[in-house]
């Protein structure tokens, strides 16, 4: 079986995992006469975390599996009944319901960026609303994830990083889609055993403390564990004392297990103490052993910063396992996803702009249905800036663009020998899939070669390059208009 065949389904009715005044406003959509109402509603975030230069937009296949499985249970509408709040009609149209929006959206693995559209459903209002909540939980977690990982592995700087975390993660959905999601950011493994079988993500690992621990001494612990897997020996070298036994006793198993069979161990793994500082002995001992193409892996609550500090001093490590840090995305665990109405389609196919007003610049919301577009250099391949328009305005694929700060319209810049790329694509048309979703390995390579589009000072860890998120004039000005026609 090859990875690209893993396609495993979620069997769940997730269809009322909604916050519950999506289900009052939907029935007092449908009794006040506008459940037939056409609304456009956008996905976006507003802040990178971290202190980021960007996000790594992830989930979309969780979120085509949710509206195609769009349905509601004899059980469901029974509960609803209950609450004595929601008209018979309301609850029929439940229990007929039928997926009937339009959904664009960007793929798997773009880099995104606040406050441009990554996800937008276009449908009648009692449809559109009730999405709200399960789009939010799936693609806000795995985004975060995969933008977390994504950072984690950048400061590796090419060494392997395995993703640690299902046992720190919170709830077992976390563990699985985090798992999926660090993979796409670009870890190398996950210690999830199920998401190898379900999603051909390679599982990693080796043993814990307790399996040293169970045995009369260290040396039988690794000389049991070698004899079992001759072919993929790493050994936990810190249970007791790494230099003292645990790089002596490994070293002393190899020779007399490993060797007579003419195999080579694959690596030690040490999971506490001063990592760089054992780090540079181990490898002395290890090589002068004649086992220099034997890995050192580290783990202990590792993250970006910790795992850059290890490197900056030089210390010799192979691979990393990362886990809490990564799996919670504890420095920064929530993206701040939102779900905004941004215009109202009328019977001619025109729309009514609409906009969400605030004392918080960032939280000042774009109308209309747009289409965002990725410029970039013919002359490096890079990413100049994203450009955000109204869906129907004609951008020619030119080789110059002039663009401008939307909050400080004066600050202009011509772009050019550009190529213009559309980032939003059809995903539903009319309750109709018209996207084939590609396989993970797709979806992480791709990843990859989005993200090597990027300029390096784009993706420093700290105080990154700003990337220049500009509207469409036309854009522009009817958001001003609409600011000014409701102050």
């Amino acid at each position: 079986m090859t990875k690209a065949s893993f396609s495993v389904k979620d069997p769940r009715n997730l269809s009322i995992l909604t916050d519950f005044y999506e289900l009052t406003m939907a029935n007092g959509f449908f009794q006040s006469g506008l459940k037939d109402v056409i609304g456009v509603y956008d996905i976006f975030y507003r802040k990178v975390p971290d202190n980021g230069g960007f996000s790594i937009f992830c989930g979309l296949e969780q979120a085509i599996e949710y509206l195609e499985n769009l349905s509601f249970s004899k059980d469901d509408i029974e509960y609803l009944q209950s609450k004595n709040m929601f008209s018979k009609e309301f609850l029929d149209y439940l229990y007929n319901f039928k997926f009937c929006c339009n959904v664009w959206s960007v793929k798997e693995g773009t880099p995104i960026f606040p406050k441009e559209p990554t996800f937008v459903v276009e449908g009648p209002v009692i449809q559109a609303q009730l999405l709200e909540t399960t789009l939010l939980i799936l693609m806000n977690h795995q985004t975060l994830i995969a933008t977390k990982a994504n950072r984690i592995v950048r400061s590796a700087m090419g060494r392997p990083v395995q993703e640690f975390g299902a046992r720190r993660a919170q709830g077992v959905d976390a563990a699985n889609y985090g798992a999926r999601a660090a993979y796409i950011g670009g870890c190398a493994s996950s210690s999830n055993t199920m998401m190898e079988r379900d999603m051909g993500i390679p599982a990693s690992g080796t043993m814990a403390h307790s399996w040293v621990q169970m045995f009369n001494s260290e040396y039988e612990a690794f000389k049991a564990y070698a004899t079992l897997y001759p072919d993929s020996t790493v050994l936990l070298i810190d249970t007791y004392n790494v230099l003292k036994s645990g790089v002596p006793n490994a070293i002393k198993v190899f020779d007399e297990v490993l060797t007579p069979l003419g195999k080579r161990p694959i690596g030690v793994r040490i999971d506490s103490g001063d990592i760089s500082y054992l780090s540079k002995k181990v490898r002395k001992m290890l090589d002068d052993a004649g086992y220099s193409d034997v890995k050192i892996i580290v783990s202990n609550s590792l993250d970006e910063y910790i795992i850059r500090e290890l490197l900056v001093n030089d210390a010799k490590i192979d691979c990393f396992g990362v886990g809490e840090s990564l799996i919670t995305s504890r420095t920064t665990p929530i993206l701040g996803g939102v779900y905004k109405l941004v215009a109202i389609k009328n019977n001619d196919g025109s729309y009514t702009p609409k906009i969400k007003i605030s004392a918080s610049m960032e939280k000042i919301t774009l109308p209309y249905l747009k289409q965002v577009y990725r410029i970039y250099s013919k002359d490096t391949g890079k990413a100049l800036a994203d450009y955000v328009a109204i869906h129907d305005e004609i951008i020619e694929n030119s080789d110059e663009i002039t663009i401008f700060s939307p909050t400080e319209p004066w600050k202009k810049q011509t772009l050019k020998n550009i190529e213009i790329k559309p980032l939003l694509i059809p995903i539903f048309k009319n309750g109709k899939k018209v996207y084939e979703s590609p396989s993970l390995d797709e979806i992480k390579e791709y990843t990859q070669n989005q993200l090597d589009t990027l300029w390096d000072e784009l993706k420093r860890l700290e105080y990154p390059h700003q990337y220049y998120v500009d509207y469409s004039y036309k854009l522009w000005s009817e958001q001003v208009r609409l600011l000014k026609e409701n102050q």
